[in-house]
């Protein structure tokens, strides 16, 4: 049956946020409802209200979601990893079709039929409506900004019980982002030398991953003082406050005896991503895991690749696996190891979204959550 229930919805770009009652509809074949206990405020949902992601407008937004499925489709229970209602789960905002030749090796983030999810669930009908009775928009297949969600199974990933919602949804995007990036794109090794550039969400992850991988130096660089001071919790291990528009290489250099191995830009800059390439060292990667705009672009030095053996690569969604890196990410958690409850700064209730976003903007927040 039908559930209504309040959401967070773009309506048009450039403008705040709107909390509008909707309905949702039950599942199709292959599809779960899920009612929300937590959504993160991500910066991705930002640039979808700003056009920086071309996700059309009216858009139920959020990607970063936890809660427990309370319907399930068709074809859905029943079968070694199946789901039912009860079950726990985490929001995965890329489709995975299994079938494409990027799936089959392992690399879901890559799927070619990821178009299918954008917007509506993979079956391609839209599930929720305004009050009006009119289709919304769904952010990357997911909308769980949202009392309630309807997706595909492709996009949820069943989780321990146990652990709270509210910090198990931040798997869905920052933490597997930022951590992934260090675990699975540049693959960080103990005893190397770590420079992140932008300490959010995303940045604090990057850092932390480096600390958990055993980085000897991590230095964090940000535009902020407390941003800085809260990346000293995440493991920074150096911090460095540079000006918008400064170009910073020089005194990376220094801080990190010649440059570090690894660069990570977690801001989506084209600057950005020039000042990492520049800072690393012979034989050094910078990995670009922020998104730009489209308009955005950036530069460098080809023959550097060569005689230096320099490396720019990018790093979607960590290059993860969501059925194994979310479990992962958790368990990491459950031993200590990863945090995050320290790195949600504050919490909201869905009334509160447009308030939520405008304190992402203007850098208050590393992770706000919308809780239900």
């Amino acid at each position: 049956m039908a559930r209504s229930g309040k959401a967070a919805v773009c309506r048009e770009l450039n403008k705040p946020v709107v909390v509008e009652t909707i309905s949702v509809d039950s599942p199709k074949r292959g599809e779960v409802m899920v009612k929300l206990a937590a959504c993160g405020v991500c910066h991705s949902d930002l640039s979808a209200t700003n056009g920086t992601i071309a996700l059309p407008p009216p858009l139920v937004l959020g990607h970063e979601g936890a809660g427990e499925i309370v319907e399930v489709g068709e074809g859905v229970a029943g079968g070694p990893g199946s789901l039912a209602v009860g079950d726990h789960v985490v929001s995965s905002f890329i489709y995975m079709c299994g079938k494409c030749r990027f799936c089959s090796g392992g690399r879901p983030v890559l799927c070619v039929e990821q178009g299918k999810a954008l917007v509506t669930p993979p079956e391609g009908t839209p599930r929720i409506k305004d009050k009006d009775g009119q289709p919304l928009n769904i952010f990357s297949g997911c909308g769980v900004m949202a009392e309630y969600a309807t997706m595909s199974v492709d996009n949820v990933v069943k989780i321990d019980p146990k652990i709270p919602l509210d910090r198990a949804a931040l798997v869905g995007c920052a933490v597997t982002t930022g951590v992934g990036a260090v675990f699975n794109t540049a693959r960080v090794e103990p005893g190397a030398v770590v420079a992140v550039f932008g300490c959010g969400g995303v940045g604090l992850n990057a850092i932390q991953g480096a600390a958990i991988a055993g980085a000897e130096i991590i230095l964090a660089i940000d535009t902020m003082q407390s941003k800085l001071d809260l990346a000293k919790k995440f493991g920074a291990t150096h911090t460095l406050l540079t000006k918008a528009g400064e170009d910073p290489t020089k005194e990376i250099k220094k801080l990190t005896g010649g440059g570090p191995e690894y660069a990570f830009e977690c801001v989506g800059s084209g600057a950005l991503a020039e000042f990492a390439y520049k800072a690393i060292r012979r034989g050094g990667k910078a990995v670009i895991v922020g998104v730009a705009r489209a308009t955005d672009a950036t530069s460098f030095k080809p023959m550097t690749m060569v005689f230096e053996e320099k490396s720019l690569q990018g790093s979607y969604f960590g290059s993860c696996v969501p059925r194994i890196d979310f479990p992962r990410m958790l368990q990491l958690y459950m031993a200590g190891k990863l945090k995050l409850d320290e790195l949600i700064t504050k919490r909201y209730k869905i009334d509160e979204a447009p308030q939520a976003f405008a304190d992402l903007e203007s850098g208050k927040n590393a992770r706000g959550v919308i809780v239900f």
